[in-house]
């Protein structure tokens, strides 16, 4: 089975058309397919409309969140209700095309786990919004090790097995390809056709830099760090105390030498300063190694995970 995964935020006038696009698309596959609407908040009449699809269609299945949750909340929930092998995330904007679908699910039979689209010739503003895309993919691929241009282009096509243990929390969703990464999932992509958006305004503007780049030093320290948070923490606190080991010398040589007295230079507090915070990380990254161990022994998981085994139970 197909699952399409919509987020939903103040799209009223675009849904019905949606609708249209997606049966005319998943119809001609003879595949069972499924449609998860989220409705993220809408302060709109979204809600309305998408009781009266499901009304109208059995294989539309909504979800009202209680308020707005953000993109990457409702493509968790569009994930956690899905039932296909196929996961797509789509936008109900318009910008994205259905009748590229087929085209991702082509290309995940050549032996992919993941197809992201990208949108070669994008129909937006291009100082606001075309250049920071282009840089925070730049920025992403070099960092992340997964090469793509288009990061932020939600439609792409998921096996199912390599996404159904990733959590995402913040505004995580545009990480997914480098989650499947690490988990051995075969990494693609295609240009698919993106259109101006013909409704409403967009939900995002410049503020998105900002979280992007935290959000990559998130995805970062858990590939890199996750399982020994102390090579982080201790390394700062090393550094600290090194610093304030340097300091105190030159305070030091400043009083016995130069006569120099502690008072009159903020050595002595710079000293101290730096050799709490050296203590401080030290001891942060030794309860964030207790957190770890706690996190896979009291869940069961492996720091380790297996594609395949052979004469073994």
């Amino acid at each position: 089975m197909i699952s399409v995964i919509v987020p939903v935020f103040n799209e009223e006038e675009s849904l019905p058309r949606l609708y249209e696009q997606l049966c005319a698309a998943l119809e001609p596959l003879g595949q069972p397919w499924e449609v998860i609407l989220v409705n993220d908040g809408s302060r709109d009449n979204s809600a309305e409309v998408l009781d009266r699809l499901a009304a109208i269609d059995t294989r539309l299945k909504v979800v009202h969140f209680r308020r707005n949750y953000g993109q990457t909340g409702a493509m968790m929930a569009g994930i956690d209700f899905a039932s296909g092998d196929i996961i797509i995330p789509i936008d109900a904007d318009l910008q994205n095309d259905p009748k590229d679908i087929p085209r991702l699910l082509a290309k995940l039979d050549e032996g992919y786990d993941v197809v992201s689209g990208w949108r070669r010739d994008r129909k937006d503003d291009s100082l606001r919004r075309n250049l920071p895309s282009r840089m925070a993919n730049w920025l992403i691929s070099r960092v992340s090790g997964v090469k793509l241009h288009d990061y932020g282009c939600s439609l792409k096509a998921y096996r199912r097995e390599v996404i159904k243990d990733v959590k995402l929390y913040g505004e995580m969703h545009r990480f997914i390809p480098i989650y499947a990464s690490w988990l051995g999932a075969r990494v693609t992509e295609i240009p698919v056709t993106h259109h101006a958006r013909q409704f409403g305004q967009s939900k995002y503007g410049l503020e998105r830099i900002a979280k992007v780049v935290l959000d990559l030093l998130v995805v970062k320290f858990l590939d890199r760090y996750a399982q020994k948070p102390i090579y982080v923490f201790g390394g700062f606190g090393l550094l600290s105390l090194v610093i304030s080991a340097l300091v105190g010398a030159w305070a030091l040589y400043l009083k016995l030498f130069l006569d120099v007295a502690f008072i009159r230079t903020p050595l002595p507090l710079l000293c101290v300063f730096t050799a709490m915070l050296g203590i401080t990380c030290i001891l942060m990254g030794l309860l964030a190694e207790l957190v770890t161990r706690t996190w896979f022994e009291s869940q069961g998981r492996s720091t380790y995970l297996i594609r395949a085994k052979r004469n073994l139970d």
